[in-house]
């Protein structure tokens, strides 16, 4: 990463579906996206703690062609003004488009979405988190040298991640920020 001298942030970096909203198989429609009940006041709080949020999502949709790249930024400003509107707030959104069968480069569990936001916004990385529900959210966390968060009902699903598993477990967003607001200050 560049050091370009100016001030560096703290992240949290959050998958999209099955963590901000329902997980909805190739959500195509912008009606059927419904942020998950507690994620605004958790965005939110993280915003006021003055950490970056920053959605990295694979949204292979677009190149199955099941939804237009139109679409998708359709359904995030519907995303981002809900969010809004509720007092929080999203700085960036970086999104893979392609296949998994393109094997390309910006597909997580690959860090490089991670890897160019934190370039890009200017995010210390070893200060930061990944919060998921898969576990290629967690690979791509770990290979950044981020934290990481994985949110499951099932604590059993840690053994798909080969590696170390995540740093916490969490059954939603809130419980999450609620365990790196802490961490994050053991950590300083």
């Amino acid at each position: 990463m560049a050091d370009t001298g100016t001030t560096r942030h703290r992240a949290v970096f959050l998958d999209r579906d099955g963590t901000i909203a329902s997980d909805i198989p190739y959500c195509r429609r912008i009606e059927d996206f419904k942020i998950l009940p507690g994620v605004p006041s958790a965005i939110g709080l993280l915003n006021r703690q003055g950490f970056r949020v920053v959605v990295i999502t694979n949204q292979s949709g677009i190149a199955r062609g099941y939804y237009t790249e139109e679409t998708l930024t359709l359904i995030h400003n519907k995303m981002r003004s809900e969010l809004r509107e509720a007092g929080a707030s999203i700085d960036a959104i970086y999104v893979c488009p392609h296949h998994p069968d393109e094997r390309c480069e910006c597909r997580k569990p690959k860090p490089t979405l991670i890897m160019k936001a934190a370039d890009d916004l200017g995010i210390l990385l070893e200060h930061s988190y990944m919060v998921g529900d898969d576990a290629k959210d967690i690979q791509a966390g770990r290979a950044a040298g981020c934290r990481t968060i994985w949110l499951t009902a099932d604590p059993t699903l840690q053994r798909q991640v080969s590696g170390p598993p995540s740093d916490h477990i969490a059954a939603n967003l809130s419980e999450a920020v609620e365990w790196l607001l802490s961490d994050a200050v053991r950590r300083l």
